[in-house]
Parts: structure tokens; C-alpha cells; sequence
């Protein structure tokens, strides 16, 4: 699995590629000259197809290819084509792709199921390798990462946000973390092609795994869970985890966001959300709310709003705890809304996390 493996990766997949397109080895052109001339010989709607099923690394092998194809006669584009063609009718070839997936998806499904379909298929976010791997768990990049040499290590950790990078060095063995961390010191520049063999291999070896082998992680799954549930439900269950596990139960807590969690929003991010809100819903989901949550919430209105909001709490008289319940999660899902688009911030349950004045 290790990323400094022999070399022919790249020429292989251009083979296959080649074979997928109809290419033969006893033709005078290579494979990728063959997928050169191919897109050149076809019109741009058709060949712009062709492109966005490629990957990045196999678009730079054959624009390569195009910059050095010399003159080819009309006898062997004629032919290119026929093999081309006759390779699609054998095996009765479609043109696939996520893109060609998430539209089937979309004829049969609802549209924020085929999200999380295509969030799995997909793989992590990212514009280049780099910006995937700094969306990848750091758990299970670290797993990958400890089966390989320290400097390749150093290479990849290079080139990844450093809090990330950060969060899997901590996570390595002690001794291999800081035989990275020297290498860091000492890389200066990486030559490109060893980058683009580390990057195919990453590709090839992690990422073409990842998305089919990633799973969500069973407690931000049961977390959500419990999240859902009205006040009554989840002291219930709560309470038979905690006699179950107290370390799960704690581990899920950690990872819920309540009504409560809205007490450490900053000033900015409370008048945000008063603007977001329902505001019939308000005074409802502040009968329920302890007093250092008022205040947050008075404290962020002028004065003639929160004065009419304590009149309004007053006026309405005992209020369903079912009601109060419904009313604080319409809060917290507006909230984290919110935080999801970057409009607010939502400090975490962490004394690292702390603002400091």
C-alpha cells in the first residue's frame, strides 16, 4: 500500500483508458496519443463530455499528448473512430460518472436523499486532492498515513491545512510524529513529479476507497438521535445509557446540541439569529428557558422589544411543556442553520474553545 510502490500506475491506467476508448498495442500510437486524437477529432460539446469524466491527473497526461501529437492523416483518425465506436457496441458502453448518477438519482428520489447519496459516493469536499484530504476524518487519515515512510508523511501533511495536519501528527506514534515533524523542517521544495505520483497514488489507493468504506460515526449518528427527541424522551433514555455506559452516555452529551447550548452564542451571533426567527415562537421557547438564557436573549433586543416580549411571556399563561419542547428546536435547527452557512458562531462545549478578552 506504501506510496513510494514501483512506478507504472500512471501508464497502466492510460492503458486501460486507452482500451476503454479502443486503443491496441499494435498501433503505432500510445494509448493516451490514441485519447488525444480522438478528442481532437471530435466536436467540443462531445469531447467537453469525454473530459469531465476524466480525472485530473489523466486531463494533464493527455493534454501533454496533444502538445506533441504531430500531424495525423484523416486514414488514422477514420480509424481511431472505428475502433472507438466498435469497443462501445462490444461491450455496450454508457457514459457514467457521479454526474450521470446524481441525475438518475434525481427522476426517483428526493433531493436531500440524493445529497447524502452523492456526499458518500463522492468523498469528502475538496477542489484538488489536498483540499479532500483536509476534509478527511483525521482518524482515518492517520490509520492510512502510519503504514508510510516519514517523508512521504512530511510531504503529505505538507500540503494539507496545518490545523488538520496538526490533528493527524498528534494522532501518529510519537516516534514517527517527530521524524515527520524534522522532515517538515527540512523538505523545502517537492519535486512535481513526485507530487503527481504521491497524488495518483492517494487517489488511487485511498480515495477510490474512501467514500464506498466511510461510514458516519456511530455516536454523531445516535447524538442526532437524541437531539430529536422531546425532554422527557431523552432523560429517559439517557438515563438507562448512563447505566448501561456512562462513557457512551457522556460521549453522546458531548456531541449533542440543545436549547441550553444557545446560552454560550456571543452577542453578534444572538442578534443574528432574533432575526431569523419566528418571533411568535420566541416568547413560547423562553417560558421554558432558565434565567442566564433570558438575559442573553433581553439582553441582545432593544429595550421596548424586550419589554414587550416579557409582556407577551406573561400574558400567555402556562404553556404545554410539548409546546415549549417544539418551540426551542425550531430555535436550535434555525440555529444551526446558521452556524452550517457560517452566519454564526457556535462555541463548542470545550474549555479550549474559550474566548479570551
Amino acid at each position: 500500500m506504501a506510496l513510494t510502490r514501483s512506478k507504472n500506475d500512471t501508464d497502466n491506467k492510460s492503458s486501460r483508458l486507452a482500451a476503454q476508448k479502443g486503443g491496441s498495442d499494435n498501433d503505432s500510437l500510445t494509448g493516451t496519443d490514441k485519447v488525444a486524437a480522438l478528442l481532437l477529432a471530435l466536436n467540443k460539446e462531445s469531447g467537453t463530455l469525454l473530459l469531465k469524466e476524466l480525472e485530473e491527473s489523466e486531463v494533464r497526461q493527455i493534454t501533454l499528448a496533444i502538445s506533441q501529437l504531430s500531424n495525423i492523416d484523416a486514414d488514422e483518425i477514420d480509424h481511431i473512430l472505428t475502433e472507438f465506436a466498435s469497443q462501445l457496441l462490444r461491450s455496450g458502453a454508457v457514459i457514467g460518472g457521479a454526474n450521470s448518477a446524481e441525475k438518475l438519482l434525481t427522476s426517483y428520489l428526493a433531493p436531500e436523499k440524493v445529497a447524502n447519496i452523492m456526499e458518500e459516493v463522492r468523498g469528502p469536499a475538496g477542489r484538488n486532492m489536498w483540499e479532500k484530504l483536509s476534509n478527511v476524518q483525521e482518524q482515518v487519515l492517520a490509520n492510512y498515513l502510519r503504514n508510510e515512510y516519514p517523508q512521504t508523511i512530511a510531504v503529505v501533511l505538507s500540503r494539507i491545512s496545518p490545523d488538520h495536519a496538526a490533528r493527524v501528527l498528534a494522532l501518529l506514534p510519537e516516534e514517527t510524529s517527530f521524524d515527520v515533524v524534522n522532515r517538515m523542517l527540512r523538505l523545502g521544495s517537492v519535486q512535481k513529479d513526485v507530487l503527481d505520483k504521491i497524488e495518483q497514488t492517494l487517489r488511487l489507493e485511498f480515495m477510490a476507497t474512501f467514500a464506498h468504506t466511510r461510514r458516519r460515526d456511530a455516536y454523531e449518528q445516535m447524538a442526532e438521535v437524541f437531539n430529536s427527541f422531546d425532554r422527557q424522551t431523552e432523560a429517559r433514555f439517557m438515563s438507562f445509557l448512563e447505566d448501561e455506559s456512562r462513557d457512551d452516555a457522556e460521549r453522546i452529551r458531548s456531541l449533542m446540541f440543545t436549547f441550553d447550548d444557545l446560552v454560550r452564542l456571543d452577542n453578534s451571533s444572538v442578534q443574528t439569529l432574533l432575526q431569523r426567527i419566528d418571533k411568535d415562537k420566541l416568547p413560547i421557547a423562553l417560558k421554558g428557558a432558565k434565567p442566564p438564557m433570558r438575559d442573553l436573549f433581553f439582553d441582545n433586543m432593544s429595550e421596548r422589544a424586550a419589554k414587550q416580549l416579557l409582556e407577551d411571556m406573561e400574558v400567555m399563561g402556562p404553556v404545554r411543556l410539548k409546546e415549549v419542547d417544539a418551540a426551542q428546536a425550531d430555535l436550535v435547527t434555525v440555529a444551526k442553520d446558521l452556524a452550517s452557512s457560517g452566519e454564526i458562531v457556535i462555541n463548542k462545549n470545550n474549555s479550549d474553545d474559550e474566548l479570551i478578552y
